[in-house]
């Protein structure tokens, strides 16, 4: 039975944590890698449900305020390990565990993230155009100072579907010649006025801001490099849970379920097929065919999850392997 974890905060809320629990299945003696452990929320909700043991996996350093409670609840029922989830093959392997039963993955942003204004996510809060998961590489400030107006056109319509990219861009070019753009609310503002009115009910930095997070933290490819990464580490039988938040995201992530389960042949060139498995033999079963979505309630509560998906799969075909469990320490 689905539960709400005491050790989450009551202002960051894991979206979709019944289905996670549904499809995931966890179940006695699993091994099940939290990718983008966060809060901790979705970790918290697995080991609630059945005595598994759960990896949870983290490159922001703000994560890691939440591993203490989790580890004192659940002892080595939990381990948690800094770096990328696009790493978590070789950051298994120095653990060295060959196989899992579960991969979860919620790409995107946390609500812990945007609240905290000194991470430069959000465009309401007064902050560094910082925008970085980790502590290292480009900030935001360092693109919108730095490319070419063409670069960071392409940037926004790439990542942010801101079919007012261009125009976004050139007014950013136009106000750094003036001065630097160094915080959130100077480029929300820049953003806002060359969008003007939109539509729709978003505000119109949305789009800019999701497109320079995504680019910052090479999101994409972090998450190709998962895939590939979690069709070697499960074992058979093994669930693959993704919760993606932008349109590029979910292509990608349904480009490879269909092809690794042999209902299209055009998957991304950035996802060759490992050497020990044939192009033609499948190595995935969709659990469901479509992208599965929140519920209306829990749209109507959090409103993170509004545009939320998930899809989720089966492993199969993989050789009987034995598989060497070491954690907990």
């Amino acid at each position: 039975m689905p539960t709400n974890p005491t050790v989450q905060s009551n202002e960051h809320k894991s979206v979709m944590m019944d289905e996670v629990l549904k499809y995931m299945q966890p179940q006695k003696g699993d091994v099940i890698v939290d990718g983008t452990f966060g809060a901790g929320g979705h970790a918290s909700a697995l080991l609630d449900n059945a005595d598994c043991t759960v990896i949870g996996i983290d490159r922001d350093d703000n994560a890691k305020k939440y591993i203490d409670d989790i580890s004192a609840k659940y002892g080595n029922k939990f381990v948690f390990i800094d770096g990328k989830f696009g790493d978590m093959e070789s950051l298994l392997k120095n653990k060295k565990i060959d196989k899992v039963d579960g991969i979860l993955l919620d790409i995107g942003v946390s609500s812990m993230q945007i609240d905290n204004g000194d991470r430069g996510f959000s465009f309401q809060k007064e902050g560094p155009l910082d925008m970085r998961m980790a502590s290292s590489g480009e900030t935001a400030a360092d693109v919108v100072n730095n490319y070419s107006e063409e670069n960071i056109a392409d940037i926004i319509y790439k990542y942010g579907d801101e079919r007012k990219s261009r125009r976004i861009a050139r007014a950013i070019v136009n106000c750094r010649e003036e001065k630097s753009i160094e915080t959130t609310l100077e480029l929300a503002e820049i953003v806002r006025k060359a969008v003007g009115r939109y539509s729709d009910s978003i505000h119109p930095a949305t789009r800019t801001f999701q497109a320079l997070r995504i680019y910052v933290n090479d999101e994409l490819r972090e998450l190709e490099r998962a895939l590939a990464a979690a069709e070697n580490l499960l074992s058979e039988g093994g669930r693959l849970v993704v919760i993606t938040f932008h349109s590029g995201e979910d292509v990608i992530l349904k480009q490879f379920l269909q092809g690794r389960s042999g209902r299209m042949s055009n998957v991304s060139r950035h996802l060759p097929v490992p050497s020990n498995i044939s192009e033609k033999e499948t190595t995935f079963e969709m659990v469901v065919n479509k992208a599965i979505k929140p519920s209306k309630d829990e749209v109507s509560s959090n409103v993170r999850a509004r545009s939320a998906k998930m899809r989720a799969a089966r492993r199969v075909n993989v050789s009987p392997e034995s598989i060497n469990i070491q954690v907990g320490g």
